[in-house]
């Protein structure tokens, strides 16, 4: 496995990461035995980062990884966590908490579930309009000099939030959204990324599978899969969307692979700071995805995969209108 380090300051990590999220019901049923499997079969391919979040089904994604990572070496993987959403007894989504007191206290749950002495990368979910970013990164800091935490990282902010927290102490890397569909990064974030030294860790590289090659026309998705809620999956939308992914597969099929393959090998390489995130939940989807890194696109590929997805292309939101203010930048 190849490796890439995030940012001047970050940790040296696989050029291909594990996004954990799905294991814990967000895409629908998970099972908790294939779970464990491809997070085994992750570690076992190379792959050392690993990410998720304290609020994934309320704590069951930390629990879930915990006894994943039984046994294993704690130096040959790198947890990425985010913290400061706040949830509900029925799992609805109520804002957001980064004051630094929460941030501590957050902190010490996740390490307890974990069953960790300490988070590789820990970083707000989201911007707490409430609080200024200043504090939140401040609070990290403290951390850091305790030895909790080994580096600070931020998610979907913008290119002026990026520079404030920068400002405070160096930021390991920005976990935002990024694909052939999502490429809002490109405009002021990732420059801005590529001028202080940040690297960057792309979640979403599949859309949430909708670029995978593996969704269909008509498809639908199940309880407790929230894309049953995202506009690009939304009919009418999702038509369009598929069109795309059908003119990608042309691409892929002509170079002997699938479209996920293709899909990722576009993310990685768009610059050796940025690490893709793949969100397998079963071995069988890792499987297809590992090989992506072996991709070697020439500008010519990249001409033809931007022809068959044009940037701005896709139709739909990718979250739905509730969460799209959270955001620091757009589609």
């Amino acid at each position: 496995m190849q490796m890439r380090t995030l940012g001047r300051t970050g940790p040296a990590v696989s050029a291909l990461g594990l996004g954990a999220m799905g294991m814990s019901g967000a895409y629908g049923t998970a099972d908790r035995t294939e779970s464990i499997a491809t997070v085994h079969a992750a570690l076992d391919s190379g792959l050392t980062l690993i990410d998720t979040g304290d609020f994934y089904a309320m704590g069951h994604n930390e629990s879930l990884l915990a006894e994943a990572l039984r046994g294993r070496d704690r130096d040959s993987y790198a947890l990425s966590v985010k913290f400061g959403m706040l949830r509900g007894p029925g799992s609805e989504f109520g804002g957001h908490d980064c004051r630094p007191e929460a941030v501590k206290n957050f902190l010490a749950y996740s390490l307890t579930r974990l069953g960790t002495d300490h988070i590789d990368i820990y970083r707000p979910a989201r911007l707490d309009p409430a609080v200024p970013i200043e504090e939140t990164i401040g609070a990290i800091k403290e951390m850091i000099d305790a030895g909790y935490v080994r580096h600070i990282g931020l998610s979907e902010v913008d290119a002026a939030t990026i520079r404030r927290a920068h400002a405070v102490h160096p930021i390991a890397d920005l976990q935002i959204e990024y694909s052939l569909i999502s490429r809002a990064v490109e405009a002021d974030v990732l420059p801005t990324l590529r001028e202080l030294g940040i690297g960057l860790t792309a979640y979403g590289v599949l859309a949430r599978g909708l670029i995978s090659g593996h969704w269909t026309a008509g498809h639908t998705a199940g309880p407790g899969d929230s894309r049953g809620f995202s506009p690009r999956f939304s009919s009418g939308n999702v038509e369009h969307n598929l069109v795309l992914v059908e003119a990608l597969r042309r691409v892929a099929e002509a170079k002997g692979r699938t479209v996920a393959q293709l899909a990722i090998a576009w993310v990685a390489a768009q610059g050796a700071d940025i690490v893709p995130l793949v969100g397998a939940r079963t071995r069988e989807r890792l499987a297809e995805a590992l090989p992506a890194m072996e991709v070697n696109l020439t500008a010519d590929d990249l001409a033809e995969i931007e022809k068959a997805v044009p940037l701005g292309a896709a139709r739909g939101d990718r979250y739905p209108s509730a969460f799209m203010s959270y955001l620091g930048v757009g589609n």
